[in-house]
């Protein structure tokens, strides 16, 4: 049997290194845009820098084989036209690699490029939430690692979500959140900047009890059906705007109690989620004491391949929430 705990802890350090890899692009936007004349050059780095620093501590703390489903490959990089891109890339890396070179740096990114091993694998959202990036509000890094099926290991790191719930989502945070968990065994919440002196704390989601429903979805509103949401919610009784964050943090928020659900219906079929936008924040939630599902009531299925082929939708609340809402979904027979 593998050791979770060690498998945990090596990506709770790679999630943090490539956390903080991401804060310092973020913080340096304007002059990477200056230097590569490219407004999404920021995030361009950002997300190989993120999957390179993650698959190298990885492969460097964990013996045998890495299998890693990530969502970058270095095709682009290596293109000489991006030559700019890739030396600020490296460049980036170096913030917590300090020996990555050119060589190097693109052989961890192609670490990434695996294939899902049923005896268990990887699988990494370097940023998720690129327009929050660009914007210098909320992403996420996302990483899990799922075992015949099953997810057993999530971290997500939230670099510019502030534990203090009254700091608005569209704050940038100075410290972040991080999560953890391995299933069965509670999730944990940590500073995303931490030094080594703060002591973890275990998220706990108490059941529903207020007589107000709030709920949060994707800024971008391409990435859900908002109207038939806002109709579903209503009918569960939520009233007013919901949060809006990119990034699997709307999966960390749900759990922490700051938002009480996560409704996400799909504009357009079929349409499929791919596993490392769902596998750690799902689990995280879950073990926070959440039901997670998708619009239909099933649970998600991580088993076949890249995608969440077997699922629509998705619906994250406590036990009792969570069923109004699957109800009120099939009710207007929206899935």
């Amino acid at each position: 049997m593998a050791d979770y705990a060690a498998l945990a802890q090596a990506a709770l350090d790679a999630v943090r290194d490539a956390s903080l890899v991401c804060r310092t692009v973020q913080r340096t936007m304007d002059a990477v845009r200056a230097i590569t004349k490219d407004d999404s050059s920021p995030v361009t780095i950002a997300d190989y820098a993120s999957q390179a620093v993650v698959a190298h501590t990885l492969r460097g703390r964990l013996p045998g084989t890495l299998h890693l489903v990530g969502e970058e490959t270095s095709a682009y990089l290596r293109n000489p036209e991006h030559a700019t891109l890739l030396a600020g890339t490296v460049e980036a890396a170096r913030e917590v690699w300090p020996e990555a070179d050119d060589d190097w740096l693109l052989e961890a990114v192609d670490l990434g490029a695996g294939e899902p091993n049923p005896s268990g694998f990887w699988t990494l959202d370097p940023i998720d939430g690129t327009k929050g990036f660009l914007r210098g509000h909320q992403y996420s890094v996302c990483l899990a690692y799922i075992e015949h099926g099953q997810v057993i290991i999530g971290v997500l790191g939230c670099p510019n979500l502030a534990r203090d719930f009254s700091v608005e989502f569209d704050e940038r945070d100075g410290a972040g959140s991080i999560y953890w968990c391995i299933r069965g065994q509670g999730v944990w919440e940590l500073p995303c900047t931490h030094s080594g002196s703060e002591r973890p704390v275990k998220i706990e989601r108490l059941p529903h009890a207020s007589p107000t429903i709030s709920y949060c979805e994707s800024v971008d509103s391409s990435h859900t059906y908002r109207e038939a949401v806002m109709s579903v919610m209503e009918a569960v009784g939520a009233s007013g705007e919901p949060s809006r964050l990119d990034g699997q943090g709307k999966y960390a928020v749900v759990a922490r109690g700051q938002v009480d659900a996560h409704v996400r219906l799909p504009r357009k079929r079929p349409y499929v989620e791919r596993i490392w936008d769902h596998a750690p924040g799902a689990l995280i939630a879950a073990e926070a004491g959440c039901s997670v599902s998708d619009a239909r009531g099933e649970p998600l299925d991580f088993s076949h391949g890249r995608g969440l082929e077997k699922n629509i939708g998705i619906v994250v609340a406590p036990p009792a929430l969570h069923g109004r809402i699957v109800g009120a979904i099939a009710k207007r027979g929206l899935i």
